[in-house]
Protein backbone atom coordinates (compact mmCIF):
# COMPACT_ATOMS: atom_id res chain seq x y z
CA UNK A 1 0.00 0.00 0.00
CA UNK A 2 2.63 2.57 0.81
CA UNK A 3 4.66 1.35 -1.68
CA UNK A 4 1.70 2.25 -4.44
CA UNK A 5 1.75 5.81 -2.90
CA UNK A 6 5.45 5.82 -3.40
CA UNK A 7 5.18 5.06 -7.16
CA UNK A 8 2.46 7.45 -7.46
CA UNK A 9 4.89 10.43 -5.80
CA UNK A 10 7.42 9.68 -7.49
CA UNK A 11 6.21 9.21 -10.55
CA UNK A 12 4.68 12.65 -10.34
CA UNK A 13 7.66 14.09 -9.91
CA UNK A 14 9.55 12.41 -12.50
CA UNK A 15 6.91 14.24 -15.03
CA UNK A 16 7.54 17.54 -13.22
CA UNK A 17 11.19 17.40 -13.60
CA UNK A 18 10.58 16.56 -17.13
CA UNK A 19 8.27 19.14 -17.95
CA UNK A 20 10.42 22.17 -16.55
CA UNK A 21 13.70 20.97 -18.22
CA UNK A 22 12.11 22.22 -21.42
CA UNK A 23 11.87 25.62 -20.47
CA UNK A 24 11.70 27.97 -23.17
CA UNK A 25 10.60 25.48 -26.01
CA UNK A 26 6.67 25.94 -25.81
CA UNK A 27 4.42 23.70 -27.19
CA UNK A 28 5.94 22.55 -30.29
CA UNK A 29 9.09 21.52 -28.93
CA UNK A 30 6.78 19.45 -26.44
CA UNK A 31 5.17 17.75 -29.37
CA UNK A 32 8.41 16.84 -31.07
CA UNK A 33 8.92 20.08 -32.83
CA UNK A 34 12.16 21.27 -34.51
CA UNK A 35 13.95 23.32 -31.51
CA UNK A 36 16.85 24.44 -33.70
CA UNK A 37 19.33 21.81 -32.94
CA UNK A 38 21.94 23.80 -31.58
CA UNK A 39 23.58 22.07 -28.55
CA UNK A 40 24.38 24.28 -25.18
CA UNK A 41 25.94 22.93 -22.26
CA UNK A 42 24.15 22.36 -19.04
CA UNK A 43 25.18 25.21 -16.08
CA UNK A 44 23.41 25.77 -13.11
CA UNK A 45 20.03 25.15 -12.01
CA UNK A 46 19.70 22.93 -15.39
CA UNK A 47 22.53 20.85 -14.35
CA UNK A 48 20.57 20.12 -11.18
CA UNK A 49 17.73 19.90 -12.96
CA UNK A 50 19.20 17.14 -15.18
CA UNK A 51 20.51 14.67 -12.05
CA UNK A 52 17.48 14.96 -10.31
CA UNK A 53 15.64 13.58 -13.00
CA UNK A 54 18.06 10.36 -13.73
CA UNK A 55 18.18 10.07 -9.92
CA UNK A 56 13.84 9.85 -9.35
CA UNK A 57 13.93 7.48 -12.61
CA UNK A 58 15.81 5.37 -11.02
CA UNK A 59 14.26 5.46 -8.11
CA UNK A 60 10.40 4.64 -9.59
CA UNK A 61 12.63 2.00 -11.94
CA UNK A 62 13.76 0.40 -8.11
CA UNK A 63 10.40 0.48 -6.58
CA UNK A 64 8.39 -0.25 -9.59
CA UNK A 65 10.71 -3.35 -9.56
CA UNK A 66 9.96 -4.58 -5.78
CA UNK A 67 6.50 -3.67 -6.03
CA UNK A 68 6.86 -6.67 -8.88
CA UNK A 69 8.43 -8.72 -7.06
CA UNK A 70 6.52 -8.19 -3.86
CA UNK A 71 3.35 -9.50 -5.80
Amino acid sequence: MVLNYAIIIVSIALIASVLLQSKGVGLGGLAGGDTGGVYTQRRGIEKVMFYITIALSVVFLLLALISVLIS
